[in-house]
């Protein structure tokens, strides 16, 4: 009875509980590239799904077709040799949904890598995204401003997010625009989005680094790119500007709140350099962008001696 009643009572407990919680985001996709991976998650659910059926299908069948009976006390079952169509069966599935998969999986890897194929006639948006005990740092170096927290981005135009770290690993993650991606303190992380409609989207670090982990948060605003036209000319036009000291006292640990500056803090410590780092945007960016990043690289490296000996 007691078993029962515990039962019952974890049932109405998970059913209370999945009641207040609200959709799945990375279902919701709102991006091309977050698309492309709800598709995989439902198409895994369905192929988990069906061998799961089919597992408990097959042992219901075993329970009772081979379940106990009573027999002489001498009996003996008979020999059974080994079925080489059953062991063939019990391998070869396996192998075909783990290459069938592994496919997949390389064909979505390879299209959520790389910039997003219906906006490939589109200039990138740069965004350098750093991360600091417990904050978000957006610089946009095109547009010369920088905000803390808070994204705005144009819709149905290609996204290119730098992502580092002044702090511990952090994982840069907007789940209805896609997957996330670790910002490193010694390399930048190249990150493709794209929002394919307007809206408000969560944003947040995917990767526990401390206590301020839970509010390590940032809101993402999608909108139309006339609009964002106008929040960039009205952010210069009315945010201060984004001084050494001022971007030293926001990398102190602790939480701030949302904020605008005119300027970003790539003038005066860029980011780290490598492989895969510094202001190198790729074959995709234009030359004038390219022109740019090294302008900022080389009139930097003193600050940036400077700002390490602190």
């Amino acid at each position: 009875m007691k078993k029962k009643w515990a039962i019952l009572t974890a049932i109405f407990a998970i059913a209370t509980m999945l009641t207040g919680c609200e959709s799945f985001l990375v279902l919701d996709p709102k991006g091309p590239q977050a698309q492309t991976q709800a598709k995989d998650i439902i198409l895994s659910i369905w192929i988990m799904s069906f061998i799961v059926i089919i597992v408990f299908g097959i042992l219901a069948y075993m329970l009772i077709k081979y379940r106990a009976s009573k027999q002489e006390p001498d009996y003996r079952p008979p020999n059974i040799e080994g079925s080489i169509l059953v062991e063939a069966i019990c391998v070869g599935i396996p192998v075909i949904i783990v290459v069938f998969l592994s496919i997949v999986s390389v064909q979505s890897n390879y299209k959520v890598e790389s910039a997003p194929a219906i906006y490939k006639d589109k200039e990138p948006l740069i965004i350098y995204a750093s991360t600091s005990n417990w904050k978000w740092h957006f610089s946009y170096p095109e547009e010369n401003i920088e905000t803390v927290n808070y994204l705005y981005i144009p819709v149905e135009r290609p996204i290119e997010f730098k992502l580092y770290s002044y702090g511990p690993i952090t994982s840069f993650w907007i789940p209805q625009l896609g997957g996330q991606k670790y910002a490193m303190a010694d390399m930048v992380n190249t990150l493709h989005l794209a929002a394919d409609v307007p809206g408000e989207f969560m944003g947040r670090n995917a990767n526990f680094n401390g206590k301020g982990f839970a509010e390590n948060t940032f809101n993402v605003t999608a909108i139309s790119q006339e609009e964002f036209d106008e929040w960039v000319n009205e952010v210069k036009d009315t945010a201060e500007p984004l001084t050494e000291p001022k971007f030293d006292k926001l990398l102190e640990h602790g939480h701030v709140g949302q904020s605008t500056y005119t300027g970003t803090h790539l003038t005066f410590l860029p980011p780290p350099e490598g492989e895969n780092g510094g202001h190198q945007h790729g074959s995709s960016q234009s030359d004038d962008s390219d022109n740019h990043s090294s302008e900022v690289h080389s009139s930097s490296e003193d600050s940036h001696s400077a700002h390490n000996s602190h």
